[in-house]
Protein backbone atom coordinates (compact mmCIF):
# COMPACT_ATOMS: atom_id res chain seq x y z
CA UNK A 1 0.00 0.00 0.00
CA UNK A 2 2.83 2.35 0.91
CA UNK A 3 4.51 1.46 -2.41
CA UNK A 4 1.45 2.51 -4.45
CA UNK A 5 1.05 5.71 -2.43
CA UNK A 6 4.70 6.57 -3.03
CA UNK A 7 4.41 5.74 -6.72
CA UNK A 8 1.35 7.96 -7.10
CA UNK A 9 3.19 10.83 -5.43
CA UNK A 10 6.12 10.40 -7.81
CA UNK A 11 3.83 10.27 -10.86
CA UNK A 12 1.93 13.32 -9.64
CA UNK A 13 5.17 15.25 -9.17
CA UNK A 14 6.34 14.19 -12.63
CA UNK A 15 3.10 15.45 -14.13
CA UNK A 16 3.53 18.80 -12.43
CA UNK A 17 7.09 19.07 -13.69
CA UNK A 18 5.91 18.11 -17.19
CA UNK A 19 3.26 20.80 -17.17
CA UNK A 20 5.72 23.40 -15.92
CA UNK A 21 8.09 22.83 -18.80
CA UNK A 22 5.65 22.33 -21.67
CA UNK A 23 4.11 25.82 -21.80
CA UNK A 24 4.62 29.24 -20.27
CA UNK A 25 2.25 31.47 -18.32
CA UNK A 26 2.63 35.23 -17.88
CA UNK A 27 0.49 36.51 -15.04
CA UNK A 28 -1.22 39.82 -15.75
CA UNK A 29 0.13 42.94 -14.09
CA UNK A 30 -1.81 46.21 -13.89
CA UNK A 31 -4.03 47.25 -16.78
CA UNK A 32 -7.45 46.92 -18.42
CA UNK A 33 -6.91 43.22 -19.11
CA UNK A 34 -6.96 42.14 -15.47
CA UNK A 35 -9.17 39.09 -14.99
CA UNK A 36 -9.01 38.08 -18.67
CA UNK A 37 -7.11 35.02 -19.88
CA UNK A 38 -5.63 34.82 -23.39
CA UNK A 39 -4.27 31.54 -24.74
CA UNK A 40 -1.71 31.73 -27.55
CA UNK A 41 -1.45 28.61 -29.72
CA UNK A 42 1.75 28.43 -31.76
CA UNK A 43 2.87 25.90 -34.34
CA UNK A 44 4.15 26.79 -37.80
CA UNK A 45 7.25 25.60 -39.59
CA UNK A 46 8.21 28.86 -41.28
CA UNK A 47 7.34 32.17 -39.63
CA UNK A 48 8.66 31.67 -36.09
CA UNK A 49 5.41 31.91 -34.14
CA UNK A 50 7.25 30.22 -31.27
CA UNK A 51 9.29 33.44 -30.96
CA UNK A 52 6.80 36.15 -31.92
CA UNK A 53 3.82 35.02 -29.87
CA UNK A 54 5.63 34.86 -26.48
CA UNK A 55 6.91 38.39 -27.11
CA UNK A 56 3.38 39.63 -27.77
CA UNK A 57 2.04 37.72 -24.77
CA UNK A 58 4.59 39.39 -22.48
CA UNK A 59 3.48 42.83 -23.69
CA UNK A 60 -0.18 42.00 -23.08
CA UNK A 61 0.57 40.67 -19.60
CA UNK A 62 3.04 43.25 -18.31
CA UNK A 63 1.77 46.39 -20.04
CA UNK A 64 -1.95 45.61 -20.32
CA UNK A 65 -2.80 43.26 -17.45
CA UNK A 66 -3.95 40.12 -19.30
CA UNK A 67 -3.02 36.67 -18.07
CA UNK A 68 -1.36 34.99 -21.06
CA UNK A 69 -0.66 31.30 -21.60
CA UNK A 70 1.53 30.31 -24.57
CA UNK A 71 1.34 26.77 -25.97
CA UNK A 72 3.96 25.24 -28.25
CA UNK A 73 4.45 22.24 -30.54
CA UNK A 74 6.50 19.93 -28.36
CA UNK A 75 8.83 17.08 -29.25
CA UNK A 76 7.74 14.45 -26.70
CA UNK A 77 11.15 12.77 -26.78
CA UNK A 78 13.05 15.67 -25.22
CA UNK A 79 10.50 18.38 -24.36
CA UNK A 80 11.93 20.87 -26.86
CA UNK A 81 9.88 23.21 -29.05
CA UNK A 82 9.65 21.58 -32.48
CA UNK A 83 7.65 23.51 -35.11
CA UNK A 84 8.00 20.54 -37.46
CA UNK A 85 5.97 18.37 -35.09
CA UNK A 86 2.48 18.81 -36.52
CA UNK A 87 0.71 16.44 -34.13
CA UNK A 88 1.40 17.63 -30.59
CA UNK A 89 0.57 20.92 -28.87
CA UNK A 90 0.72 20.32 -25.15
CA UNK A 91 -1.54 22.16 -22.72
CA UNK A 92 -4.65 22.62 -24.87
CA UNK A 93 -6.74 22.14 -21.73
CA UNK A 94 -5.82 25.74 -20.88
CA UNK A 95 -8.56 26.67 -23.34
CA UNK A 96 -11.14 25.68 -20.74
CA UNK A 97 -10.49 28.97 -18.93
CA UNK A 98 -9.56 31.11 -21.96
CA UNK A 99 -11.43 34.30 -22.77
CA UNK A 100 -9.70 34.65 -26.15
CA UNK A 101 -7.37 32.73 -28.46
CA UNK A 102 -4.48 34.17 -30.45
CA UNK A 103 -3.32 31.53 -32.91
CA UNK A 104 -0.57 31.11 -35.46
CA UNK A 105 -0.73 27.58 -36.86
CA UNK A 106 0.18 25.87 -40.11
CA UNK A 107 -0.86 22.40 -41.35
CA UNK A 108 -1.48 20.91 -37.90
CA UNK A 109 -3.20 17.57 -37.28
CA UNK A 110 -3.70 17.38 -33.56
CA UNK A 111 -4.93 14.29 -31.73
CA UNK A 112 -8.68 14.36 -31.23
CA UNK A 113 -8.33 14.83 -27.46
CA UNK A 114 -6.24 17.99 -28.00
CA UNK A 115 -8.43 19.27 -30.83
CA UNK A 116 -11.60 18.88 -28.78
CA UNK A 117 -10.45 21.61 -26.39
CA UNK A 118 -10.05 23.96 -29.37
CA UNK A 119 -13.44 23.14 -30.89
CA UNK A 120 -15.19 23.45 -27.51
CA UNK A 121 -13.58 26.87 -27.13
CA UNK A 122 -14.79 27.93 -30.58
CA UNK A 123 -18.34 26.79 -29.88
CA UNK A 124 -18.39 29.01 -26.80
CA UNK A 125 -18.45 32.03 -29.10
CA UNK A 126 -15.31 33.61 -27.68
CA UNK A 127 -13.02 35.74 -29.89
CA UNK A 128 -10.11 34.65 -32.08
CA UNK A 129 -7.12 36.55 -33.49
CA UNK A 130 -5.61 34.40 -36.27
CA UNK A 131 -2.20 35.25 -37.71
CA UNK A 132 -0.44 34.60 -41.06
CA UNK A 133 -0.59 30.85 -41.87
CA UNK A 134 -3.65 30.33 -39.69
CA UNK A 135 -5.69 30.49 -42.90
CA UNK A 136 -4.31 26.97 -43.44
CA UNK A 137 -4.04 25.88 -39.82
CA UNK A 138 -5.05 22.26 -40.32
CA UNK A 139 -4.20 19.45 -42.75
CA UNK A 140 -5.58 15.97 -42.10
CA UNK A 141 -3.56 13.27 -43.87
CA UNK A 142 -3.10 10.71 -41.05
CA UNK A 143 -6.62 10.32 -39.68
CA UNK A 144 -9.16 11.31 -42.29
CA UNK A 145 -11.91 9.76 -40.16
CA UNK A 146 -11.33 12.21 -37.34
CA UNK A 147 -14.47 14.16 -36.40
CA UNK A 148 -12.33 17.26 -36.98
CA UNK A 149 -11.08 16.33 -40.45
CA UNK A 150 -13.41 18.94 -41.98
CA UNK A 151 -11.09 21.61 -40.50
CA UNK A 152 -8.57 20.66 -43.22
CA UNK A 153 -7.60 23.61 -45.45
CA UNK A 154 -8.64 21.62 -48.53
CA UNK A 155 -11.86 20.22 -47.09
CA UNK A 156 -14.66 19.51 -49.54
CA UNK A 157 -17.18 18.74 -46.78
CA UNK A 158 -16.63 22.21 -45.28
CA UNK A 159 -15.16 24.04 -48.31
CA UNK A 160 -11.76 25.46 -47.46
CA UNK A 161 -12.02 24.15 -43.91
CA UNK A 162 -11.52 26.29 -40.81
CA UNK A 163 -9.63 28.98 -42.70
CA UNK A 164 -12.17 29.73 -45.39
CA UNK A 165 -15.28 29.04 -43.34
CA UNK A 166 -14.33 30.84 -40.12
CA UNK A 167 -11.47 33.21 -40.82
CA UNK A 168 -12.53 34.18 -44.34
CA UNK A 169 -10.07 32.37 -46.60
CA UNK A 170 -7.83 29.35 -46.91
CA UNK A 171 -4.36 29.19 -48.48
CA UNK A 172 -4.42 30.56 -52.03
CA UNK A 173 -0.99 31.82 -53.10
CA UNK A 174 1.98 34.06 -52.52
CA UNK A 175 0.75 37.25 -54.18
CA UNK A 176 4.02 39.04 -53.56
CA UNK A 177 7.32 37.45 -54.52
CA UNK A 178 8.15 35.46 -51.39
CA UNK A 179 11.41 36.59 -49.80
CA UNK A 180 11.95 39.32 -52.39
CA UNK A 181 8.94 41.67 -52.14
CA UNK A 182 7.89 42.99 -48.74
CA UNK A 183 4.57 44.44 -47.56
CA UNK A 184 3.37 47.94 -46.76
CA UNK A 185 0.06 48.05 -44.88
CA UNK A 186 -2.41 50.55 -46.35
CA UNK A 187 -5.31 51.52 -44.08
CA UNK A 188 -8.75 51.22 -45.65
CA UNK A 189 -10.24 54.73 -45.49
CA UNK A 190 -13.73 53.26 -45.14
CA UNK A 191 -12.83 51.83 -41.72
CA UNK A 192 -10.10 54.21 -40.55
CA UNK A 193 -12.15 55.01 -37.42
CA UNK A 194 -12.33 51.33 -36.39
CA UNK A 195 -11.05 50.85 -32.81
CA UNK A 196 -8.46 48.30 -33.96
CA UNK A 197 -6.81 51.02 -36.05
CA UNK A 198 -6.55 53.50 -33.19
CA UNK A 199 -3.01 54.87 -33.11
CA UNK A 200 -1.96 52.95 -36.25
CA UNK A 201 -0.08 54.88 -38.93
CA UNK A 202 2.81 52.86 -40.34
CA UNK A 203 2.72 49.09 -40.96
CA UNK A 204 5.54 47.32 -42.78
CA UNK A 205 6.87 43.78 -42.73
CA UNK A 206 9.38 41.74 -44.74
CA UNK A 207 6.92 38.93 -45.43
CA UNK A 208 5.03 39.00 -48.71
CA UNK A 209 1.35 39.67 -49.37
CA UNK A 210 -0.83 36.54 -49.54
CA UNK A 211 -3.36 35.99 -52.29
CA UNK A 212 -6.98 36.21 -51.12
CA UNK A 213 -9.82 34.79 -53.22
CA UNK A 214 -12.80 33.84 -51.06
CA UNK A 215 -13.29 36.67 -48.56
CA UNK A 216 -16.98 36.82 -47.60
CA UNK A 217 -19.05 39.95 -48.02
CA UNK A 218 -19.45 40.40 -44.28
CA UNK A 219 -15.68 40.84 -43.79
CA UNK A 220 -14.51 44.36 -42.98
CA UNK A 221 -11.10 44.89 -44.54
CA UNK A 222 -9.14 47.19 -42.25
CA UNK A 223 -5.76 47.04 -44.01
CA UNK A 224 -4.71 46.18 -47.56
CA UNK A 225 -1.27 44.92 -48.51
CA UNK A 226 0.83 46.97 -50.91
CA UNK A 227 3.55 44.89 -52.57
CA UNK A 228 6.94 46.63 -52.46
CA UNK A 229 9.78 46.12 -54.93
CA UNK A 230 12.22 44.92 -52.29
CA UNK A 231 12.77 43.96 -48.68
CA UNK A 232 13.16 47.42 -47.14
CA UNK A 233 10.42 49.73 -45.86
CA UNK A 234 11.73 52.49 -48.12
CA UNK A 235 11.29 50.43 -51.29
CA UNK A 236 8.76 51.62 -53.87
CA UNK A 237 5.44 49.90 -54.59
CA UNK A 238 5.47 47.45 -57.48
CA UNK A 239 3.85 48.80 -60.62
CA UNK A 240 1.09 46.86 -62.33
CA UNK A 241 -1.64 44.41 -61.37
CA UNK A 242 -0.09 43.20 -58.10
CA UNK A 243 -1.25 46.45 -56.50
CA UNK A 244 -4.32 47.05 -58.61
CA UNK A 245 -6.27 45.98 -56.71
CA UNK A 246 -4.34 45.34 -53.51
CA UNK A 247 -5.04 42.19 -51.48
CA UNK A 248 -6.58 42.42 -47.98
CA UNK A 249 -4.13 41.58 -45.21
CA UNK A 250 -6.14 42.39 -42.05
CA UNK A 251 -9.89 42.05 -41.65
CA UNK A 252 -12.62 41.38 -39.10
CA UNK A 253 -15.85 39.43 -39.24
CA UNK A 254 -18.31 37.61 -37.01
CA UNK A 255 -18.82 33.85 -37.19
CA UNK A 256 -21.80 31.97 -35.73
CA UNK A 257 -21.12 28.39 -34.66
CA UNK A 258 -23.41 25.37 -34.63
CA UNK A 259 -23.91 26.12 -30.94
CA UNK A 260 -25.58 29.40 -31.91
CA UNK A 261 -22.81 31.42 -30.28
CA UNK A 262 -21.06 34.12 -32.32
CA UNK A 263 -17.33 34.90 -32.22
CA UNK A 264 -15.54 38.08 -33.13
CA UNK A 265 -12.82 37.13 -35.60
CA UNK A 266 -9.70 39.09 -36.56
CA UNK A 267 -7.47 37.64 -39.28
CA UNK A 268 -4.08 39.00 -40.32
CA UNK A 269 -1.94 37.48 -43.06
CA UNK A 270 0.99 39.61 -41.91
CA UNK A 271 2.55 38.64 -38.61
CA UNK A 272 5.79 36.66 -38.80
CA UNK A 273 8.11 37.12 -35.84
CA UNK A 274 10.18 39.61 -37.86
CA UNK A 275 7.05 41.48 -38.96
CA UNK A 276 6.33 42.10 -35.29
CA UNK A 277 9.40 44.28 -35.02
CA UNK A 278 7.03 46.89 -36.47
CA UNK A 279 5.63 48.80 -33.50
CA UNK A 280 2.37 49.70 -35.21
CA UNK A 281 1.71 46.06 -36.10
CA UNK A 282 2.24 45.09 -32.47
CA UNK A 283 -0.15 47.86 -31.47
CA UNK A 284 -2.73 46.68 -33.98
CA UNK A 285 -2.60 43.15 -32.55
CA UNK A 286 -2.93 44.49 -29.01
CA UNK A 287 -5.89 46.61 -30.14
CA UNK A 288 -7.38 43.51 -31.78
CA UNK A 289 -7.29 41.68 -28.45
CA UNK A 290 -9.13 44.53 -26.75
CA UNK A 291 -11.70 44.68 -29.56
CA UNK A 292 -12.21 40.93 -29.59
CA UNK A 293 -13.01 40.99 -25.88
CA UNK A 294 -15.40 43.92 -26.20
CA UNK A 295 -12.96 46.31 -24.51
CA UNK A 296 -12.73 48.78 -27.39
CA UNK A 297 -13.47 51.68 -25.07
CA UNK A 298 -10.21 50.82 -23.26
CA UNK A 299 -8.02 50.99 -26.37
CA UNK A 300 -5.41 53.71 -25.92
CA UNK A 301 -3.12 54.89 -28.72
CA UNK A 302 -0.49 55.79 -26.13
CA UNK A 303 -0.36 52.71 -23.88
CA UNK A 304 3.02 51.06 -24.42
CA UNK A 305 3.57 48.16 -26.80
CA UNK A 306 7.33 48.18 -26.22
CA UNK A 307 9.11 44.87 -25.80
CA UNK A 308 9.37 43.35 -22.35
CA UNK A 309 13.04 42.44 -22.33
CA UNK A 310 15.03 41.98 -25.51
CA UNK A 311 13.59 40.70 -28.79
CA UNK A 312 15.79 39.41 -31.60
CA UNK A 313 13.56 37.22 -33.79
CA UNK A 314 14.83 34.69 -36.29
CA UNK A 315 14.12 35.41 -39.95
CA UNK A 316 11.43 33.36 -41.63
CA UNK A 317 12.23 30.19 -43.54
CA UNK A 318 11.84 26.43 -43.26
CA UNK A 319 14.29 24.73 -40.93
CA UNK A 320 15.44 28.02 -39.43
CA UNK A 321 13.96 27.55 -35.98
CA UNK A 322 16.21 27.65 -32.93
CA UNK A 323 16.75 24.02 -32.04
CA UNK A 324 16.87 22.99 -28.42
CA UNK A 325 14.60 25.77 -27.16
CA UNK A 326 12.20 24.86 -24.37
CA UNK A 327 9.18 26.81 -23.12
CA UNK A 328 11.17 27.64 -19.99
CA UNK A 329 13.50 29.69 -22.19
CA UNK A 330 10.60 32.14 -22.67
CA UNK A 331 9.79 32.58 -19.00
CA UNK A 332 9.88 36.09 -17.64
CA UNK A 333 13.40 36.97 -16.57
Amino acid sequence: MKYWASLMMVLSFAAIRSEARDWVVYEGKEGPGQGRHIVFITGDEEYRSEEGMPMLAKILAVRHGFKCTVLFPINPADGTIDPNNQTNIVGMEALKTADMVVMQLRFRELPDDQMKYFVDFLNSGKPVLAVRTSTHSFAYSRNRRSPYAKFDWQSKEWPGGFGQQVLGDTWVSHHGNHGKESTRGVINEQFKAHPILRGIEDIWGPTDVYGIAHLPRDAQVLVDGQVLEGMKPTDKPVDGPKNNPMMPIIWTRNYTWESGQTSRIVCSTIGAAVDLECEDLRRLFVNAVYWGLGLEDKISPTRSVAYVGEYHPSFFGFGKFRRGLKPSDFEMK
